[in-house]
């Protein structure tokens, strides 16, 4: 995927993808030509404070005008997490008059999962929410892997609403529990974002919106 010629980009053109909707925080930047490279920090509640150091040594040698755009999870996830990672995607977008992409959490597990398949797979992901609930999404990949269709679009439910739609779902599926390890998708954040690029879409940043699914427990 990442080493597919692109007609998009010139040679000097980079992206870059923030996942920050867990205490981990991912980063990744490509220039969609055979270079690309992510890592993952476990920084849990230093994320607020520690991010845009992270982020300015993270992009070296890269500078902030290669970039061409950003991506970034907007949920579900943890509220502040992602709430800072929209937040600092947005700022880069405005400042450096890129466009932005907001990529859901779980359309990132889904397409790690189906981008390497040879044959259209359709999967459900699930993952834990608050006060008992589960977030639930199913996808499905184009044959040649080049979109990533949702077939139900991220939502909250009881566990035996989920439970119910899985059941009367009319097709075969493979369920995925998104539970840990989240942020080394970052890869497919960015790699869903340049597919959206390639249709020609340029969000603006301010189109980029967190999605949190649910009010945050008060403390």
């Amino acid at each position: 995927m990442l080493t597919r010629e692109s007609q998009s980009f010139k040679i000097t053109k980079y992206a870059l993808a923030l996942h920050t909707t867990t205490p981990e925080l991912g980063l990744a930047v490509s220039s969609f030509l055979g270079e690309t490279r992510s890592q993952v920090w476990n920084l849990g509640r230093d994320l607020s404070s520690h991010i845009h150091q992270y982020l300015i040594e993270f992009i070296q040698p890269q500078t902030w005008i290669d970039l061409a755009f950003i991506a970034v999870t907007k949920g579900p996830g943890g509220f502040t997490g992602t709430r800072i990672g929209v937040v600092a995607a947005r700022t880069l977008g405005q400042q450096l008059d890129i466009p932005v992409f907001a990529i859901s959490t779980l359309a990132a597990v889904a397409w790690s999962k189906v981008k390497t398949s040879q044959n259209v797979m359709t999967v459900a992901v699930e993952m834990p929410a608050q006060r008992g609930q589960v977030f639930g999404a199913i996808y499905q990949s184009t044959p040649d892997n080049s979109q990533l269709i949702t077939l139900s679009a991220d939502a909250v439910f009881t566990p035996e609403a989920w439970q119910a739609k899985l059941t009367n779902w009319n097709s075969d599926y493979q369920l995925i529990q998104a539970q840990s390890g989240l942020a080394a998708t970052v890869t497919s954040i960015l790699e869903l974002a340049y597919l959206e690029w390639q249709l020609g879409r340029r969000p603006n940043w301010s189109e980029a919106l967190p999605y949190y699914g649910q009010h945050p427990v008060e403390n």
